[in-house]
């Protein structure tokens, strides 16, 4: 025990207030009670953590929902999920490439990252275009993608076309689908 600077006399050490289980009646854990989840933990760490909840809540369900684990595959069904997809996926059953293409092979670039980010970008806008009810229809391809469909062509048929190709980087050269706007989707409506 520490002394007293004025006496020598031992001064006793004050002792914490005793504190007992939840749920019982004793002074501290009132206390607890009394100040509430909002003072101990803080509103920013609450509010983040309930915005963090629900947010993660609507995306799984949206996820489960809309079928999202399909759309990670090769599966060209999983296209057509959407009502207004139906129409191109039967064109696509329809069309020469159906035997040597799926979807992915010409709507999304061929290397991997590519791939993905492609990917999460049109099924994050599609989403939120078919949520809000925001698109055309029928639907149409936006310019990035039909960037990604030119390359696809010249990929696969980059031989066949190779005198068409600009001479120089980056210069013009003529959409394939230009010419032939039903190889991939036959008697498009």
């Amino acid at each position: 025990m520490p002394e007293d600077p004025k006496s020598s006399q031992p001064v006793p050490l004050e002792q914490p207030p005793e504190t007992s289980p939840v749920g019982s009646s004793s002074a501290g854990s009132s206390e607890v009670w009394r100040k509430g989840l909002l003072a101990q933990i803080g509103f920013l760490p609450l509010a983040l953590t309930l915005l963090l909840g629900m947010f993660g809540g609507v995306g799984l369900f949206t996820f489960g929902y809309g079928e999202g684990a399909s759309y990670l595959t090769d599966n060209p069904a999983s296209c057509a999920n959407c009502h207004v997809m139906q129409d191109h996926y039967d064109s696509w059953i329809n069309s020469s490439h159906r035997h040597v293409a799926v979807c992915n092979d010409c709507h999304l670039p061929h290397d991997f990252l590519g791939k993905w980010i492609t990917k999460a970008d049109n099924g994050f806008f599609h989403s939120l275009a078919f949520t809000t009810g925001q698109f055309h229809e029928p639907i149409q391809i936006k310019p990035r993608n039909r960037r990604v469909t030119q390359n696809a062509c010249l990929s696969c048929h980059g031989d066949l076309v190779d005198h068409m190709k600009p001479a120089v980087r980056g210069g013009d050269m003529l959409s394939c689908v230009h010419c032939h706007s039903d190889v991939g989707h036959r008697h498009r409506p």
